[in-house]
């Protein structure tokens, strides 16, 4: 493909790259120099310089809170930058806008698409470039560039269809084209397969690796370390919002990466040993869940989950996992009681605080707002779940015993706070999560539910949740992993079920299945086969009656 097209159809023009020496270097395709960012006291981004070659895959990695989406979007104009220049192609810009950006050849994928779901994929695509005043002939124009580009990279993709009716994946899609169509020439995507099954994933690496070969630039921002050893040639790790390394790909490692990710040596691998299933703690019986407007979001749902196993739910987000976890934590109740049995108690009219004081303990999805109220002490949120471990006595509450189970929950878990009277707001993401997770554990619960427990939490904290999880099934504990992390389900599960539109697949025992298998699931593949879910789970795979 021409590396310099020019502006045609109504859409912007790449800069072009200037003449460089003889046996010079050459011109980075992107390169940073010196950026700094703060909001307010948040020192986001500390004199970065970064450099990023033409014709090449560039990973960005980092914690969450790193910094690294922050510099990205000051690439692309979200941000403006409080010092620091962007050079593209060896010359400097001025990016104050997106369309600056686009101008100079940057695209940008969000996680959390930016298309109008009640347009076509035609329409979103030229929306803003039309191409002049008479739309008919700047669609048609558009169609045939966007067949050529869909050919041409493998990014087929109905055009008349209307945005709301694809798949995420589909979106995806829709969002690289919109940038090519523009004549991006580096491509950012920001944790890109975060929606997308195992295969979509691959299929959006092949086509990666096909856009690094006809010479253009993709700076992929992911925090999965295997995404980053497959498909990237050099790779840029980012810790407290400074570059704290830079490495060719081949010439390091996921442990070498994950240490200096988090500045310390890290666990990645946790002790598994075989399960030793017990009776059935929770049962679950043709549930169905619906939201405010009436449309079933969990339909005919049931399994069961014994004492000392884990059962994951992988799925791809917005299938019915909220609306799911909601009904079993008690944050839903239902119309039938007996439509969920916690303890051999049926339970679906019973609130959250009644089936807690069954045995229950739940790590919600939402850190902020549901696992923890942000304003309030670690001390006041450790009360609010854990009340019941000695810390009322006739109606008051002994201050120091709550304390203490804080202050012991952060010695447990390594949580970085200024003590058990820091605010729950003032902890990053990572830290709350292990006092969440801590907070629960420590009640000594029956049956625990955990929704993405490691989200947003580094390398090493990763590891250390999820062997405290495989602790408590090796204790007798019932555990649910609800989880948009394939590795990490297989990694501490015993067997595997999928959501789908809202249905659950049968199971399947994680020794006896693989990503591909669980991929074609998350893709819906078990619905139009006439499983619906009516199964319960039994970690060797089978049906328990």
């Amino acid at each position: 493909m021409n590396d310099d097209p020019g502006s045609a159809g109504g859409r912007p023009a790449n800069l072009r790259e200037g003449g460089r020496e003889t046996g010079a270097p050459p011109t980075p395709a992107l390169e940073l120099r010196g950026i700094d960012k703060r909001f307010g006291a948040v020192h986001a981004n500390r004199g970065i310089s970064l450099s990023v070659a033409r014709g090449s895959v560039h990973g960005l990695i980092g914690e969450n809170g790193a910094g690294k989406s922050t510099l990205m979007n000051i690439v692309y104009g979200f941000h403006r930058a409080d010092a620091g220049e962007i050079l593209v192609r060896g010359r400097r810009v001025d990016i104050h806008a997106p369309h600056d950006a686009i101008a100079a050849g940057i695209g940008m994928v969000h996680q959390h698409f930016m298309l109008v779901e009640n347009f076509t994929v035609l329409e979103n695509v030229v929306l803003g470039v039309e191409g002049g005043a008479l739309l008919a002939g700047g669609l048609g124009h558009a169609r045939g560039e966007l067949e050529k580009l869909a050919r041409d990279y493998g990014l087929e993709v109905p055009l008349d269809t209307v945005v709301a009716e694809l798949p995420v994946g589909l979106q995806q899609r829709v969002e690289i084209l919109k940038a090519l169509y523009r004549r991006a020439e580096i491509l950012i995507l920001d944790e890109p397969t975060a929606v997308l099954t195992p295969q979509e994933a691959d299929q959006l690496f092949r086509m990666l690796r096909l856009l690094r070969d006809e010479g253009k630039t993709v700076i992929l921002v992911t925090h999965k370390l295997r995404e980053i050893m497959a498909v990237t040639d050099r790779v840029t790790v980012m810790r407290q919002g400074a570059v704290v390394g830079e490495v060719a790909t081949t010439a390091t490692s996921p442990r070498e990466l994950a240490e200096k990710m988090v500045g310390r040596a890290v666990l990645l691998q946790v002790e598994k040993g075989p399960a030793h299933p017990g009776g059935a703690l929770l049962t679950v019986e043709n549930l169905e869940v619906r939201d405010r407007l009436g449309v079933a979001r969990v339909k005919g749902v049931s399994f069961a989950l014994r004492a000392g196993e884990i059962v994951g739910i992988a799925g791809v987000s917005g299938n019915g996992q909220k609306e799911l976890m909601a009904a079993l934590s008690g944050e839903r109740t239902l119309a039938e009681a007996d439509t969920i049995t916690l303890l051999g108690t049926p339970c679906g009219r019973m609130d959250a605080a009644q089936r807690r004081a069954l045995g229950f303990a739940f790590v919600p999805e939402e850190r902020l707002g549901r696992g923890a109220v942000p304003e309030m002490s670690l001390t006041d949120n450790a009360l609010l779940t854990a009340y019941r471990q000695g810390m009322v006595t006739r109606g008051f509450v002994r201050g120091g015993v709550v304390r203490e189970y804080a202050a012991e929950t952060i010695r447990a878990y390594g949580v970085k706070a200024g003590g058990p009277d820091a605010a729950a707001r003032s902890l990053s993401g990572g830290n709350l999560q292990k006092f969440i997770v801590g907070r629960e554990i420590r009640q000594q619960p029956k049956m625990m539910i955990a929704a993405q427990p490691t989200w947003g939490v580094d390398v090493g904290a990763a590891a250390q949740i999820r062997q405290a999880l495989l602790d408590l099934r090796d204790n007798g504990v019932a555990v649910l992993v609800v989880s948009e992390e394939l590795d990490e389900l297989f990694e501490i599960c015993d067997c595997l079920a999928v959501i789908a539109q809202g249905r659950l697949s049968d199971p399947k025992a994680v020794r006896e299945t693989n990503a591909e298998e669980i991929g074609l699931l998350m893709a819906g593949s078990f619905i139009h086969k006439g499983t619906e879910g009516q199964h319960a789970v039994s970690p060797a795979g089978g049906m328990a009656v």
